[in-house]
């Protein structure tokens, strides 16, 4: 009794301990988001603070401190919107109907094509970065949301493929069949019996696509313009060439974070039981 309270001691510790590794940098962010510009830069760092929402409001437009005022921080925000939505909903347009393919069919070179598609995220970004700045400026996709959207695709449609995928073979063939039989049709069968017994598998999906366009910074740094550059490239704007705005950087990070938690906090039921429903396979 004693060796198993000890063996549960360890184990609390050790989730405590790598609790605070993870934890620790999202909090000094926040913390830093709520310094002003001399707290930030002293030394020692300052644990206890007076805070202010001065970084916050400059963002929003409310105010300006340093390089960056809040409607172009906004317009940058705006731009990860439309590009990292844009991009799911292509990618879950083309990638459903290609993952049941994969998933209910047979023929020839299946798996290699499906694994061609997984190919395309093991490539490094940086090492297609010129041939696609070359190909876009000819094709006048350069610093335009179409464009985006499209190479964004390398990023969420082979993802989306592979985890439809296994989420599709895990649904009984015997339950389209029985459909068929009542008299369903194949498009019927997929929307109103297939599609929902999926929907955790769609939620997850759909979620952790988003977080990684979101996320991306290679393609919007090159591809990308004044006009169409996500955030994760406008948090370059707060570094200066005489200094570095990190209130401001710290305040845009937080804000930048936050469509994505109330996304996974919105739809964390169907994750959770969507991340298990494949892991047999």
């Amino acid at each position: 009794m004693k060796e198993t309270k000890g063996k549960l001691l360890l184990v609390y510790l050790g989730m405590l301990l790598l609790g605070i590794y993870i934890l620790a940098p999202v909090t000094w962010i926040v913390m830093m988001s709520f310094k002003s510009k001399i707290d930030v830069i002293s030394v020692p760092p300052k644990f206890i603070f007076t805070p202010t929402f001065d970084n916050y409001l400059a963002l929003f437009g409310l105010g300006k401190v340093g390089l960056l005022t809040g409607t172009t921080f906004l317009s940058f925000f705006k731009n990860s919107l439309i590009l990292a939505l844009g991009s799911v909903l292509l990618s879950i347009v083309l990638g459903m109907p290609a993952a049941y393919a994969f998933a209910r069919l047979r023929f020839k070179a299946k798996e290699s094509l499906a694994f061609t598609f997984l190919s395309f995220r093991f490539v490094p970004e940086i090492t297609i970065i010129l041939p696609l700045y070359v190909i876009y400026q000819k094709l006048n996709l350069y610093n335009t949301y179409t464009g985006l959207i499209l190479v964004y695709q390398l990023i969420s449609l082979p993802f989306i493929i592979w985890m439809m995928r296994s989420y599709f073979e895990e649904i009984p063939v015997a339950i389209e069949q029985a459909a068929r039989t009542d008299g369903y049709s194949w498009g019927r069968t997929f929307f109103r019996m297939v599609l929902p017994l999926a929907a955790p598998g769609v939620a997850a999906s759909l979620v952790l696509a988003f977080i990684f366009c979101w996320n991306n910074f290679i393609f919007g740094l090159m591809l990308g313009g004044t006009n169409t550059q996500p955030v994760t490239v406008g948090l370059l704007s707060f570094m200066g060439t005489n200094e570095v705005q990190w209130g401001l950087m710290a305040a845009a990070t937080v804000i930048a974070v936050i469509p994505l938690m109330v996304l996974a906090l919105s739809v964390q039921r169907y994750m959770v039981r969507g991340l298990t429903l494949g892991a047999v396979k």
